[in-house]
C-alpha cells in the first residue's frame, strides 16, 4: 500500500531539518497480520555514519541489516512497502508476499522442532516411545497353571461327554502321595471307622448312620468322641443298638451327644429315624440313596458315604465342604454348592475314585502353599506365594556438639522391611469359613 503525497512531504522536510538524526520506526516486512489483530515488530532506520551518501540503513530487530533505497520523491522502499500503523487500517485481506515467506518458514521451523521432541514413528505408523524398555528380573518361582476345568464335548455318536481337566492324574497322584506322610484324624477317627467290630452288621450300620448325622458341622475328634461315650453309656445291658435309641430319653441323649455341633437338633433327627426304621425298614438302614435321604437330618453327602461305608457300594461321590472347597481351588470346576461339585465330579473322575477322594480331601485341610508340592510345581492355581523379602537399610549419623569441643558421632540403622504375598482368594474359601 502506499503513502499519501503529505507523508513523502512531511518525512521530506523532516530529513532537511535533522539531516544526521533521522530516527523513524517503520513497520518491517517481517510483521505478521491476523484477522483481529496487528503485532508489530519495529525496525529502527538510521543513517549508516560510514557511507559516503548517507544512505540509510534499516536495523530490524533481529540485529540485521538492510540497506534502504530512496525514490525520487524522498521516499524509502520501506515506507512505500510497509503496511499502514494504524489499527482501522489493517483491514485489508492480503498481506505481503515477504511476510507471507517468512511465516511459512517459521512455521516450517517449529514444525521440525515438534517432530525432533515428539514420540518416534515407526514404518507402520504405531507410535513407539523413545524410552528403552526395562527389563524384566526373572523369578525363580514356577508361573501359576491357568484354570481348565472339566468341558463338555460332543463324542463321535453325537453323544455328550464331559473332558477332565488338565493335569488332574498328577494333582490327584501328587496328594496322595502328600497323605501318605501326614496322618489326619480322618484316617484314625473317621466315621466308617467308628462302628464297634464285635457288633452285628445290623448294628455296625446303624452305628455308621449315626456317626454320619453326628459328624455334621463337628470335627472327627468330637465326633468319635460322643459315639464313644453312647457305645459306653447309652444303655448297660443292650449296649448302641436300634432299641436303646427308641428307650432312651430325649434329655439323657442330649447329655451324651452334647459336645458335638447343633446337638438339641440332632437329638430330635436321631429319635424321629429310630421311628421311621422301626416302622417302615424292618429295624436296619435304607440300602437306597433314596431311603436314606428320606431321613431327617441325612442329605446326599451322608447317603452316599453310608451306602461306601455301610453297604460296600459306591453309587457317588460323598461331597463335603473340603471336596467342595478344595476341586474348586484346584480349577477343576467353578460350582456353588457340593451338589453342583459332586454332578462335575461324577461326570469325569473314575468310579474307582469315589470312595477314596472324599477322606484324601477331608485330611488335606490347612493351607500350606509354602509346603505343597503343587505349589512347589506350579499345579495349583490358587496357591498363595510369598516372595522374597526385601530389605532396605537407612543410616543415620548424629553429630552433637559437647563440652570442650568434642565431637561426638553416633550411627543409627533403620530397617524397613518389605513382602508382596500374591494371593487369589475365591468365593469357595470365604464361604468354607463358615461351613467347616
Amino acid at each position: 500500500m502506499r503513502t499519501s503525497r503529505n507523508s513523502r512531504e512531511t518525512a521530506k522536510a523532516a530529513s532537511a531539518i535533522h539531516p544526521h538524526n533521522l530516527v523513524e520506526d517503520v513497520i518491517p516486512a517481517e510483521s505478521v497480520f491476523t484477522k483481529h489483530s496487528l503485532t508489530v515488530a519495529p525496525a529502527t532506520r538510521l543513517r549508516n555514519p560510514k557511507a559516503k551518501d548517507g544512505a540509510l540503513v534499516e536495523h530490524t530487530r533481529a540485529g540485521n541489516r538492510r540497506p534502504v533505497k530512496i525514490d525520487r520523491y524522498g521516499s524509502s522502499e520501506s515506507e512505500l512497502s510497509a503496511p499502514p500503523s494504524d489499527i482501522e487500517d489493517a483491514s485489508y485481506t492480503s498481506p505481503p508476499e515477504r511476510a507471507t515467506s517468512l511465516k511459512r518458514k517459521r512455521s516450517a521451523v517449529a514444525s521440525v522442532k515438534h517432530e525432533t521432541t515428539s514420540k518416534t514413528t515407526n514404518a507402520t505408523g504405531i507410535r513407539q516411545s523413545s524410552r528403552k524398555p526395562t527389563s524384566k528380573i526373572a523369578s525363580s518361582t514356577p508361573k501359576k497353571v491357568v484354570r481348565q476345568p472339566a468341558k463338555r464335548v460332543s463324542g463321535p455318536n453325537g453323544t455328550l461327554a464331559t473332558s477332565p481337566p488338565a493335569n488332574w492324574e498328577e494333582v490327584y497322584n501328587l496328594t496322595v502321595e502328600m497323605r501318605k506322610r501326614v496322618l489326619a484324624p480322618v484316617d484314625t477317627m473317621g466315621c466308617e471307622s467308628l462302628a464297634e467290630d464285635t457288633r452285628s452288621p445290623r448294628d455296625r450300620r446303624l452305628q455308621t448312620l449315626v456317626a454320619l448325622m453326628l459328624s455334621s458341622q463337628t470335627k472327627d475328634t468330637v465326633t468319635a468322641f460322643a459315639i464313644r461315650n453312647l457305645q459306653q453309656n447309652l444303655d448297660a445291658e443292650r449296649g448302641f443298638c436300634l432299641e436303646a435309641l427308641l428307650d432312651v430319653e430325649p434329655a439323657r441323649l442330649n447329655e451324651l451327644i452334647a459336645k458335638v455341633g447343633f446337638h438339641n437338633n440332632k437329638v430330635k433327627y436321631i429319635k424321629a429315624t429310630a421311628l421311621i426304621l422301626r416302622d417302615k425298614f424292618g429295624g436296619d438302614i435304607p440300602d437306597t440313596i433314596e431311603g436314606l435321604v428320606s431321613l431327617p437330618g441325612v442329605g446326599p453327602k451322608m447317603a452316599y458315604l453310608t451306602m461306601s461305608a455301610a453297604w460296600g457300594r459306591h453309587e457317588g461321590i460323598g461331597v463335603d465342604v473340603h471336596v467342595h472347597r478344595i476341586t474348586n481351588l484346584w480349577g477343576w470346576h467353578k460350582t456353588n454348592t457340593p451338589e453342583q461339585t459332586r454332578a462335575q465330579l461324577e461326570a469325569w473322575l473314575p468310579k474307582d475314585k469315589w470312595h477314596d477322594i472324599n477322606a484324601l480331601l477331608v485330611g488335606f485341610v490347612g493351607r500350606k502353599c509354602g509346603e505343597c508340592v503343587l505349589s512347589q510345581r506350579g499345579l495349583c492355581p490358587s496357591a498363595v506365594v510369598a516372595k522374597e523379602v526385601k530389605k532396605r537399610v537407612k543410616k543415620e549419623v548424629k553429630v552433637e556438639m559437647v563440652n570442650e569441643g568434642v565431637v561426638v558421632k553416633e550411627e543409627v540403622k533403620e530397617e524397613l522391611v518389605e513382602e508382596d504375598v500374591l494371593a487369589d482368594a475365591t468365593k469357595v474359601e470365604e464361604s468354607a469359613k463358615t461351613d467347616v
